[in-house]
């Protein structure tokens, strides 16, 4: 049997009707999601992690300063752990490093990223490493929006945005797990107002692909994994050349062996498909595809990739699809999940 636990938003000023942390079970048989618990939470678990043993659930409060703990028991529930004040304000991403000591969480409006160490019992303890992402002026910020690992899991990128004070950029940090810190290697800045939010990693650890939320573009940049170094090569548009209107690129992702990358729109509320030329890592779009719902903020493959999902967190839906890699198309399952303001979806 497996799992997907449905993060989301709840609060009246995020226009919400999230309920909680959900949790489905998945039939193997059929495909099918049961819903088999909602466990409310503080506001806005929107963005979640398991431990690399798959024991344990952590959860960031979107818009607070709270990151939270749950055990994953034997029937799939979460039963809630501990939760801690990390001092950021809108912790929007969060990830285990390889040698699960820690769960890192990059905030937002903090501007900054928080290394954690994780106790015995799978509880959050205390914060053991700050990265402070600094802006144009003393005082101000840039705002970090993921922290996600090379596949080495050696080097950690953490995409800001500017928001007219900071930077709009990739800062690469190389991991030391004796400690828990990091030391910089590497800062990408971005076209201005470009507003980078999210990076896939190639599995070949060379090729790396963000999306710019504003510029409504993808760019590829070659990694460096000695020295932890990116140059970028090309940029190309998220949104199609006959549609004149307004975007809000949100989410970049990877087939399982990396020839096909996605892209997600909101506002033209659509993904875009490229090719991956495996031997130089340039890209060509490929197509488009409507999310049938609103804002797909969030997209994801489940665990053995046969399936891909687009969270419409806006019309309450989670859209399944599937893609054929050789072809570079997709298509529609029919299967529609409907839960409440998705923004997140992890698979166990």
């Amino acid at each position: 049997m497996s799992y997907a636990y449905v993060g989301c938003r709840t609060t009246r000023e995020r226009n919400a009707r999230g309920k909680g942390l959900k949790v489905y079970e998945i039939s193997e048989a059929t495909g099918e999601w049961k819903e088999i618990q909602c466990l409310e939470t503080l506001p806005n678990p929107s963005y979640q992690a398991m431990d690399l043993e798959e024991k344990y659930l952590y959860s960031v409060h979107g818009d607070n300063t709270q990151v939270s703990s749950y055990k994953i028991e034997a029937d799939g529930t979460l039963s809630a752990l501990n939760t801690i004040e990390i001092g950021g304000k809108n912790p929007v991403f969060i990830t285990p490093d390889r040698t699960n000591q820690y769960m890192v969480v990059a905030a937002l409006q903090g501007g900054a990223v928080y290394v954690i160490r994780r106790n015995a019992d799978g509880s959050l303890g205390e914060i053991v490493h700050t990265a402070h992402m600094a802006g144009k002026k003393e005082g101000a910020i840039s705002f970090a929006h993921q922290c996600i690992w090379d596949q080495k899991k050696e080097y950690l990128f953490v995409v800001c945005q500017a928001r007219l004070q900071g930077y709009g950029q990739i800062v690469v940090f190389r991991f030391n797990p004796e400690d828990g810190s990091l030391t910089q290697t590497d800062c990408y800045r971005g076209r201005e107002y470009d507003e980078p939010r999210h990076v896939s990693i190639h599995p070949n650890n060379r090729f790396v692909y963000l999306i710019n939320e504003k510029g409504n573009s993808m760019t590829y940049l070659s990694f460096d994994d000695k020295n932890g170094k990116l140059k970028a090569l090309q940029v190309l548009p998220t949104l199609p050349d006959t549609y004149t209107g307004e975007g809000q690129a949100s989410a970049s992702l990877l087939s399982k062996n990396g020839e096909i990358l996605i892209g997600s729109n909101r506002i033209h509320e659509s993904i875009v498909l490229y090719r991956i030329d495996q031997n130089t890592g340039y890209m060509k779009e490929l197509g488009y595809y409507p999310t049938l719902g609103l804002t797909p903020r969030f997209i994801s493959f489940n665990r053995d990739y046969s399936l891909f999902y687009a969270a419409n967190e806006d019309s309450d839906t989670i859209v399944e699809m599937r893609l054929c890699e050789e072809t570079g198309r997709m298509e529609y399952t029919g299967r529609i999940i409907h839960t409440e303001s998705p923004v997140c979806i992890t698979f166990r």
